[in-house]
C-alpha cells in the first residue's frame, strides 16, 4: 500500500503556528523553544479528527516538527514535547499520517520509542507528559502504521524492549495497562511475530531476568495470555527449530528453552499445544544429559499443582514414566524426586507411580533407593492418604537395606509418621490404624546385628514412640498402651533393648569402681577389658575403642566428671537428674569448641544409652496407677484400642521387665499394695508376674515394710502349695530371695507337700513337685536328705516306673499342652525335680547322679515308655523323651555331672535332635542353643547340631545353621576377649568340636553299612553342615589344623569300644570322608600345622606314637560318587560282564528309598537331585496354615522311586519265612531279634530314626500321607522367629 499524497501546506509552504506562538528556529534558546513548544502541544491536544480546517492549517507545522532539528535535539524536554506533538498529529490525522516517506516514519517512531524511556522515573516532573504520550499511542494504536514498513520489526522490537526495560513497581496499573494494550495490538493485528520480537517477550521469562524485574515478567505473562491464539504458532515454530531441528542459532534464548517451556506452561498450557509432542521426541534422545534436562522440565510440568498435563497428554505421561527405568542414574534420580511433588499435588496419579517406585526401591544405586524413601515419607507427612499401603511397604522393605544411609532414612521416616498419626492422632483413628504396624516393625529391627541399627531404634523409641520430653504421667500412659499393643517379637525386642542398656550401665559402674582402686597393672588390665566391652556397644568399634580410652583418661583426671557419671548410673537417679547430668558432662567435654567433635559425639552415644530417660520411681508409680485404673475399670483402655484384661496383663508384664532393670524404683508401699491386689486376681499370668516383681525388687521389704511382709507371706505359701506350676516356682524363689528366715518358711512349705504326695491323683501332684524341686535346689543342705527318700520311694518307684492310666491311642506324635494327660505332666515334673535336686547338691557322693542318668537313658532307649507296657500314647512318649533329653543336657551344665555322663548317654541325648516328632526336635534344639550360647554346656554338645543336616524340614536345618553360626561367633569372641591356656582352649576353640562330631556320627544308629553310598552321603552332609561354618575363614591356619586333627583321630581307637573292629572301621571311614570334604573345600588345608591338636581321651584311645594308619577306607568309586553324585563312567569293555536278560523275564531292581517331605541334604552342600527338588515343590502354601496338632498324625512317609516292575505285589503278602525280617533300628533303641518282632511292629515297618526315614504303612494312602508330612514341614513357618542374637 502506498501512502496517500498529502495536500500542500497553505501559503506556499509557509509554516502556520498557533496564535501567540512565534516561529521556532534553531536560533532560539532551549528555554524559548520549550516555551513555544508547550503552546504547540496545547494546540494539538485540543484538536480532534473533525477539525479539518485546523488540520490543513497546521499541516506544515506537523511536517516541520518531524525535521531533524527536533528529532535530534539534545534537550530532552524539547524531545518530549515534540514526541507529544507527533503522537497527537498521528491521532488527529488518523488513519492517514501526514508523513509520506517510509524512512521518515521509521525515524519518527524510533524517536517516539526513545522518548518512552522517560516512563521509568515516576517522580520526574515530566512523568505526566510521558504518561500522556504512552496513553495517546496506545489509544490510537499509532504503531500499527508501521506494519506497512519493510523494517517495521526493528521498530516493534525496540518498542517492546523499551517498555519491558522501563516498567517497574512504582508504576500504577494504568501505565501497565496502556503498555499491554500497545504491545498486544501490535501482536494481534500484525501478520506474525518475528523471532526477534518473540525473544524480546520471552527473555523476561528467563529466571535471571524474572528475578531482576518482576513487573516485566508480569507484563510479558499478561501479554502472552491475551495473545495466546496469535502467538502460539510462533512459539511452536521457535521450539520446533531448536528442539527438533537442533538450530540453536535461531535465537539467543535457545539455551533456555526448557526454562521457557516451564514458564509458558505455567502461564497458559495452550501456548505449548504444539510443543509437547516435541518433548516426547527429546525424551528418547541418545544423550543422557539431554534426557535429564527434559525429565527435569517435565517433572515440573506434570508435578505443578493445577497441572492437567498427565490427563490431557497420556502418551507424553507414559513416555515420561518410562524414564524411571532410564539407564542414566541422574535421570532415574530426577524421576524419583519428581514423584514426591506428584504424589502431593496429584494423588490420582499415585497408582501410575507405584509400580515404578517399587522397581526404584530396589535400584542398585543407594542414592535412588534413599530418595524413593524421602519421596514417600514427605508425601505421607503432608497427608497420609496420599500414600497407599504398597508405597509404605516399600519403605518398610528398605528398613533392611544393605546400606546404613537408606536404612536410617526408612526408619526415621516411619518413626515420624508414627509420631504424627499414631501418637498425636493428627488424622484420626483410621489413619492411626492404617500404620499401626510401624511400631512393631521398628522394634523388630533391634534384632539386626548392626549396632547402628540398635542405637537408632533406641533413639526412635526415646524421641518418637515414647517421647522422653513428655510429662511423666503422659509419658507412662504412652508406654503403658504401647506395650499392650505390641506383637510378641516387638515386646521381646523392647525387653532386650532395656536389658542391653542396663548391661551397659553395669559396665560403666564397674569401670567407675575400678577408678576408686589404687593404680596397678591388674587394675589397668581390668579397665582395658571394660573399655573394650563398652566400645562394642557403640558405633564404629575401632574409633569407639580409641575414644573410650580417651574418655577413661578424662575420667581419671576429673573427679567432678566421675561424680556426674556416677549420679547418672545410680539406681536412684531420676529422669530430670539424668538430663542435668548429661548436659553437664557434655558441657565439660565441649572445650575446646570445634565444628565437628567426633569424640564428643561418641560420648553422647554412650550417655544416651545409659541415661534413664524414661524410668524412675515417679514413672513406676505412674505405671502402677494406670494399672490400678485398668483393674478398677476407670482407665481409657477401650479408647486406646485394648481390652482391660489385655491392659492388666501387659501392664504387669511391663512392670516385671522393668523390675529386672530398675528394681530400686519399685520400693514404695503404694507400689507393693497394688501388686498385692494383683496377687489376689484370678488371672494366673497376672499373679505370676506380680510374684516375680516381688522376687526382683523386694529385698528391703522385711526390714522397711513389715505390713507388706505380713500380707505377702501367706499368699506366697498358698501359691507354692496350690498355685499354678509357674506361680509355685516364683513363690519359692521369692521367699528365698527376700526373707531372712527362709529356712523356716521353706520348711513350712516342704513338709506338708512331701506328706501329701499321692501318685493316684496326678492332677494334684504337679504344683507340689515343682515347689519341692525348687526348694531342694535352693536349700540343698536343709532338704537333700529328706528329698533322697522321696526320690527313691515316690518319684522313681511309684511315679516314673508305673503307668496308671491308658493314653489316647490316636497315633499323633504331639498334642497341645491342654490335651496332655495329668499323669504325664506329673512325670515330666518328676524328671525336672530329679535334675533340680541334683543341681542343688552339686556332688555325686551318693551316686544318685549315676542312677538318675541311667534312668533318663532308659527312658530314651524305650522311647519314653519306661515300663514298656504299651499303655502310654505316642504324644505322651514324645513329651517324656523331650524331658529326658533336656534333663541330661541340664545335668551336663554342671561340671561334676558332666564328667560322669558316658559317651553312650551323650549320644542318646544328642539323638533327640533327630526325634521323629517335629516339636521335640524344635524345642530340644532351642534349649541346646540357649545353653551353648551362654557357654553353659561343654563344647561336645555343639556337635549335636551336625545331626540336623538329616532333618527333613528345611526350616529346622536353617535354624540349626544359624545356631551354629551364633555359637561359633560367641566362642571366637570369648577367646579374643580372654587370654586362655591350652587346657582352656580345648574347651572353647570351635574347631575342637570336630572330634566329638566324628565320634557322634560314627555311633549314629543309622550308620549301619559304612560302605553304602546313601549312608556315606548322609554322613558327608552332616560333616559338611558343621565344617562349612567352621571353614568360612582360614583363621590362624585353621584348615590345616582341622586336617591334622582328623588325621590324628585316624591314629586312635574308639574309646567307647576299642576292641570292636567294626566300630573302629566306621570311625576311620568317617575320618576319610571328613578329610575328603576338607581337601575338596580348601586348598590351604595341606599346609604345615605346628600346633598338635588335643583329642578327648573320653572318646578316643591313643595308640603308640609310631602307629600309622595309612589305609584308604573310602573306595575310589565312592569318592567319585560323593564328589559328583554320579558313579564313574564304565569303560567300554565293562559291558562284557553285564547280566544277560532272558526273554519274558525282567531284572527286578530294589527300589531306592527317599523321604517325601524334602531332601535331608544341607542347603549349603552339593546340589539337590531332581527328584528331591520336585518333591519340595509339591509343598503348597496352604498346608503351612494347618494346625500344629495335625503335624504328627502319622510317621514320616517313604516314597519309592519309580521303577518298572512286571507285577505289583499284593498288599497283603507276608515275608518269606526264610527272609531276614529284622526291622530298621529306631532312634535310641538297640536292634531287636527277629523273634521279638511283634505283628504290630511289623505292620508299621519298624521305622528309621526319629525325624529320619520311616517305613510307611502299606495300607496308607501315599498322597494323604504326603500331605500330612507336608503339614509337619510347613507348620508355623512364619512363626518360628527365634532371636538368635540373644
Amino acid at each position: 500500500m502506498e501512502f496517500p499524497q498529502q495536500q500542500k501546506p497553505v501559503g506556499d509552504g509557509k509554516i502556520v503556528y498557533p496564535p501567540g506562538v512565534k516561529e521556532i528556529t534553531d536560533k532560539l534558546s532551549n528555554d524559548e523553544v520549550v516555551k513555544r513548544l508547550k503552546m504547540v502541544v496545547k494546540t494539538y491536544m485540543d484538536m480532534d479528527q473533525d477539525s479539518e480546517e485546523e488540520k490543513q492549517q497546521y499541516l506544515g507545522l506537523a511536517l516541520h516538527l518531524a525535521s531533524e532539528f527536533f528529532l535530534r535535539n539534545p534537550n530532552k524536554d524539547v524531545r518530549l514535547l515534540v514526541a507529544c506533538c507527533l503522537a497527537d498529529i498521528f491521532r488527529i490525522y488518523a488513519p492517514e499520517a501526514p508523513y509520506t516517506s517510509h524512512d521518515k516514519l521509521k525515524d519518527i517512531f524510533l524517536f517516539i520509542t526513545r522518548q518512552l524511556k522517560g516512563l521509568e522515573d515516576t517522580k520526574s516532573p515530566q512523568f505526566n507528559r510521558y504518561f500522556y504520550l504512552l496513553e495517546n499511542l496506545a489509544w490510537v494504536k499509532s504503531y500499527n502504521i508501521c506494519f506497512e514498513l519493510e523494517d517495521c520489526n526493528e521498530i516493534f522490537t525496540q518498542l517492546f524492549k523499551t517498555l519491558f526495560s522501563v516498567i517497574n513497581n512504582s508504576h500504577k496499573q494504568k501505565v501497565q495497562m496502556h503498555m499491554m494494550d500497545l504491545m498486544c495490538s501490535i501482536i494481534m493485528e500484525g501478520d506474525g511475530v518475528t523471532q526477534e520480537l518473540l525473544d524480546s517477550i520471552l527473555i523476561n521469562l528467563i529466571p535471571a531476568h524474572k528475578n531482576l524485574n518482576k513487573q516485566a515478567y508480569d507484563l510479558a505473562k499478561t501479554i502472552l495470555k491475551r495473545t495466546v491464539q496469535t502467538i502460539e504458532m510462533c512459539i511452536a515454530n521457535f521450539f520446533n527449530q531448536v528442539l527438533v531441528m537442533g538450530k540453536s542459532s535461531v535465537s539467543d534464548l535457545s539455551e533456555h528453552v526448557f526454562d521457557l517451556i516451564q514458564e509458558l506452561f505455567a502461564i497458559d498450557p495452550l501456548l505449548l499445544t504444539s510443543v509437547m509432542p516435541q518433548l516426547e521426541f527429546k525424551l528418547k534422545s541418545n544423550d543422557g544429559e539431554e534426557r535429564l534436562a527434559v525429565v527435569r522440565l517435565l517433572a515440573k510440568l506434570f508435578g505443578a499443582k493445577d497441572s492437567e498435563l498427565a490427563t490431557h497428554n497420556r502418551p507424553l505421561w507414559q513416555c515420561f514414566l518410562g524414564r524411571f527405568n532410564d539407564i542414566h542414574v541422574p535421570v532415574r534420580l530426577e524421576c524419583v524426586k519428581f514423584a514426591s511433588h506428584c504424589l502431593m499435588n496429584h494423588p490420582d496419579l499415585a497408582r501410575d507411580l507405584t509400580e515404578f517406585l517399587k522397581v526404584r526401591s530396589h535400584d542398585p544405586e543407594e542414592a535412588i533407593r534413599h530418595d524413593v524413601i524421602v519421596t514417600i515419607i514427605n508425601a505421607g507427612k503432608k497427608d497420609l492418604n496420599l500414600v497407599n499401603d504398597q508405597l509404605l511397604g516399600f519403605v518398610r522393605e528398605r528398613t533392611l537395606d544393605k546400606r546404613w544411609r537408606v536404612r536410617k532414612e526408612a526408619m526415621m521416616g516411619l518413626a515420624q509418621l508414627y509420631k504424627k498419626y499414631c501418637l498425636h492422632h493428627e488424622a484420626g483413628k483410621e489413619s492411626a490404624l492404617m500404620i499401626s504396624w510401624i511400631k512393631d516393625k521398628l522394634l523388630h529391627i533391634y534384632y539386626q546385628n548392626s549396632i547402628d541399627d540398635k542405637l537408632l531404634v533406641e533413639k526412635i523409641f526415646a524421641q518418637f514412640m515414647v517421647p522422653h520430653s513428655l510429662e511423666t504421667e503422659e509419658k507412662m500412659k504412652c508406654l503403658y498402651y504401647l506395650y499392650a499393643c505390641l506383637d510378641t517379637n516387638a515386646v521381646k525386642a523392647l525387653n532386650e533393648m532395656w536389658k542391653c542398656q542396663n548391661m551397659l550401665r553395669g559396665l560403666v559402674k564397674e569401670l567407675l569402681d575400678l577408678h576408686k582402686l589404687p593404680l596397678s597393672e591388674a587394675n589397668n588390665t581390668a579397665m582395658f577389658g571394660k573399655l573394650m566391652n563398652i566400645a562394642k556397644n557403640l558405633p564404629d568399634a575401632g574409633k569407639a575403642q580409641d575414644f573410650m580410652k580417651r574418655f577413661n583418661q578424662v575420667l581419671g583426671e576429673d573427679e567432678k566428671l566421675r561424680a556426674q557419671l556416677e549420679m547418672l548410673i545410680s539406681p536412684t537417679c531420676s529422669c530430670k537428674q539424668a538430663e542435668i547430668c548429661v548436659r553437664e558432662i557434655t558441657r565439660k567435654l565441649t572445650f575446646p569448641k570445634q565444628p565437628t567433635n567426633p569424640f564428643l559425639e561418641m560420648v553422647k552415644f554412650l550417655l544416651e544409652r545409659i541415661a534413664p530417660v524414661h524410668i524412675d520411681s515417679e514413672a513406676i508409680s505412674a505405671l502402677v496407677k494406670l494399672l490400678n485404673k485398668s483393674i478398677e475399670g476407670t482407665a481409657d483402655d477401650d479408647e486406646e484400642g485394648v481390652t482391660p484384661d489385655t491392659a492388666i496383663r501387659s501392664g504387669l508384664e511391663l512392670l516385671k521387665v522393668l523390675s529386672f532393670t530398675h528394681p530400686t524404683a519399685f520400693h514404695s508401699s503404694e507400689t507393693y499394695e497394688s501388686l498385692l491386689q494383683c496377687l489376689k486376681m484370678e488371672d494366673d499370668k497376672v499373679a505370676e508376674a506380680a510374684i516375680q516383681i516381688f522376687r526382683n525388687t523386694g529385698q528391703k521389704i522385711e526390714t522397711e515394710l513389715p505390713q507388706i511382709r505380713s500380707t505377702l507371706i501367706p499368699i506366697l505359701h498358698q501359691k507354692a502349695k496350690r498355685g499354678t506350676p509357674h506361680q509355685a516356682k516364683q513363690a519359692v524363689h521369692c521367699i528365698h530371695s527376700i526373707f531372712n528366715n527362709k529356712e523356716v518358711q521353706l520348711a513350712q512349705i516342704f513338709e506338708p507337700l512331701s506328706r501329701s504326695l499321692n501318685a493316684d491323683v496326678p492332677e494334684q501332684l504337679i504344683t507340689p513337685l515343682v515347689s519341692l524341686g525348687h526348694i531342694s535346689m535352693l536349700a540343698p543342705d536343709q532338704f537333700a536328705s529328706p528329698m533322697k527318700s522321696i526320690v527313691a520311694n515316690f518319684i522313681v518307684k511309684d511315679l516314673l516306673m508305673n503307668d496308671r492310666s491308658v493314653g489316647n491311642k490316636n497315633g499323633k506324635l504331639w498334642t497341645p499342652d491342654d490335651e496332655v494327660s495329668p499323669e504325664v505332666l506329673a512325670k515330666v515334673q518328676a524328671i525336672k525335680l530329679l535334675v533340680r535336686w541334683l543341681l542343688g547338691m552339686k556332688n555325686n557322693q551318693s551316686k544318685s547322679a549315676n542312677s538318675t542318668l541311667r534312668l533318663l537313658s532308659a527312658m530314651l532307649v524305650s522311647e519314653g515308655d519306661l515300663t514298656e507296657q504299651k499303655k502310654i500314647s505316642k504324644s505322651d512318649m514324645s513329651r517324656l523323651r523331650l524331658a529326658a533329653g533336656g534333663a541330661i543336657m541340664k545335668l551336663a551344665q554342671e561340671p561334676c555331672y558332666h564328667d560322669i555322663i558316658t559317651p553312650e548317654q551323650f549320644q542318646l541325648c544328642g539323638l533327640v535332635i533327630n526325634d521323629e516328632c517335629y516339636q521335640v526336635r524344635q524345642i530340644f534344639a532351642q534349649k541346646l542353643h540357649l545353653a551353648l550360647v551362654k557357654l553353659a554346656l561343654p563344647l561336645e554338645y555343639l556337635a549335636v547340631f551336625a545331626l540336623c543336616a538329616k532333618d527333613p524340614v528345611k526350616e529346622r536345618r536353617a535354624h540349626a545353621r544359624q545356631c551354629l553360626l551364633k555359637n561359633i561367633s560367641v566362642r571366637r569372641e570369648y577367646i579374643k576377649q580372654n587370654s586362655l591356656t591350652q587346657d582352656k582352649m580345648v574347651s572353647f576353640l570351635p574347631e575342637y568340636v570336630v572330634p566329638f562330631m566324628i565320634h557322634l556320627l560314627a555311633h549314629d544308629p543309622d550308620f549301619t553299612k559304612p560302605q553304602e553310598y546313601d549312608m556315606l552321603k548322609d554322613i558327608k552332609e552332616c560333616l559338611w553342615f558343621m565344617l562349612e561354618v567352621l571353614m568360612t575363614k582360614n583363621e590362624n591356619n585353621s584348615h590345616a589344623f582341622l586336617r591334622k586333627m582328623v588325621e590324628n583321630i585316624k591314629r586312635t581307637k574308639d574309646a567307647q569300644c576299642p576292641e570292636d573292629a567294626k566300630a573302629n572301621e566306621k570311625l576311620y571311614i568317617l575320618c576319610d570322608v571328613a578329610l575328603f570334604v576338607i581337601a575338596n573345600k580348601s586348598t590351604a588345608c595341606h599346609l604345615d600345622c605346628p600346633n598338635d591338636p588335643v583329642l578327648p581321651t573320653k572318646f578316643f584311645l591313643a595308640l603308640d606314637k609310631d602307629f600309622q594308619n595309612d589305609k584308604e577306607y573310602l573306595a575310589a568309586d565312592l569318592r567319585q560318587m560323593l564328589l559328583t553324585g554320579k558313579p564313574k563312567p564304565a569303560p567300554v569293555l565293562a559291558t562284557v560282564n553285564k547280566p544277560l536278560t532272558v526273554p519274558g523275564r525282567k531284572i527286578l531292581k530294589t527300589p531306592a528309598v527317599s523321604v517325601v517331605t524334602s531332601s535331608n541334604t544341607s542347603t549349603n552342600s552339593s546340589p539337590l537331585n531332581s527328584s528331591t527338588v520336585n518333591n519340595s515343590k509339591s509343598i503348597t502354601a496352604t498346608e503351612a496354615a494347618e494346625s500344629r496338632t495335625q503335624e504328627n498324625n502319622e510317621n514320616p512317609v517313604i516314597k519309592t522311586e519309580d521303577v518298572k516292575v512286571e507285577k505289583e505285589p499284593s498288599k497283603n503278602v507276608t515275608p518269606n519265612a526264610g527272609t531276614d525280617t529284622q526291622p530298621a533300628k529306631r532312634r535310641g533303641r538297640p536292634p531287636k531279634t527277629p523273634t521279638s518282632t511283634t505283628p504290630a511292629a511289623a505292620s508299621t515297618g519298624g521305622g528309621g530314626g526319629r525325624g529320619r526315614k520311616r517305613a510307611a504303612d502299606t495300607n496308607t494312602n501315599p498322597s494323604a500321607e504326603s500331605a500330612k508330612v507336608s503339614k509337619q514341614q510347613n507348620d508355623e513357618g512364619t512363626n518360628r522367629q527365634i532371636d538368635l542374637q540373644r
